[in-house]
């Protein structure tokens, strides 16, 4: 029986100012908490490291994939308030949030309650991420920002391809076409997310269709669809 983790880092973190940094922890502390309550009949468990650094575990992959993209565009979706050139790692930070690693493998032990998450997945999510890691470089080319990892190669290859061509889609969204797409991802309706925002519903629409909401819908339904056979 497998499980999934996902092991993720935030993009070019040191490039934000202190008080953004502060906003931007106090928030994915508080998504965790509500990740923790809409997925806890899946023992679900986050965790935030040093500031900059993500892990999540499941004992279900199947909304694995669906939990990695909200946090992807929960990020994407934070403002920043600058007056100031933008330099080029915040150029990275707006287009890209976080980069992260998705791991389908066995756990030995989740444990939420003691905060231990050990065996294969996060051992798989963890070196994966590391690999990929621009802390303390000078010079950052960033390619892909979204891995999938497997011991079994043909589901490794085959969800590999489609994190690909979601981290395409994903990388051209504006702050608040993440906004949307993330309340999509929780299952809200455009009537509903217009309300929560205090937009015209024709915009909400708008945002949606031209980040590319019908591929991401179909790719999640695709991943899920095919864990909840699988097991």
């Amino acid at each position: 029986m497998y499980s999934a983790t996902i092991s993720a880092d935030i993009i070019s973190y040191t490039s934000l100012k202190e008080l953004e940094r502060r906003k931007l922890e106090e928030s994915i502390q508080q998504l965790i908490k509500e990740l923790a309550e809409l997925y806890k009949g899946e023992k679900f468990f986050g965790r935030l490291i040093q500031g900059d650094y993500i892990e999540f575990a499941m004992d279900s992959p199947v909304h694995s994939l669906r939990i990695a993209l909200l946090l992807k565009a929960f990020i994407k979706s934070f403002s920043l308030d600058r007056i100031e050139k933008t330099t080029t790692k915040l150029k990275h930070f707006n287009e890209h949030g976080i980069r992260f690693a998705l791991a389908v493998a066995p756990l030995d032990t989740l444990d939420p309650e003691n905060g231990i998450i050990d065996g294969e997945a996060i051992y798989l999510s963890g070196r994966e991420i590391k690999k990929y890691s621009t802390s303390n470089k000078q010079k950052v080319v960033i390619k892909n920002t979204m891995y999938f990892c497997s011991p079994n190669k043909k589901m490794e290859n085959e969800f590999d391809v489609i994190l690909a061509l979601l981290d395409t889609i994903f990388s051209k969204f504006s702050s608040k076409q993440s906004e949307v797409i993330y309340y999509k991802l929780l299952g809200y309706s455009e009537k509903e997310i217009a309300t929560k925002l205090d937009k015209y519903q024709s915009t909400i629409s708008q945002h949606s269709t031209s980040a590319g909401w019908i591929s991401i819908e179909k790719a999640v339904n695709y991943f899920e669809n095919y864990f909840n056979h699988a097991y």
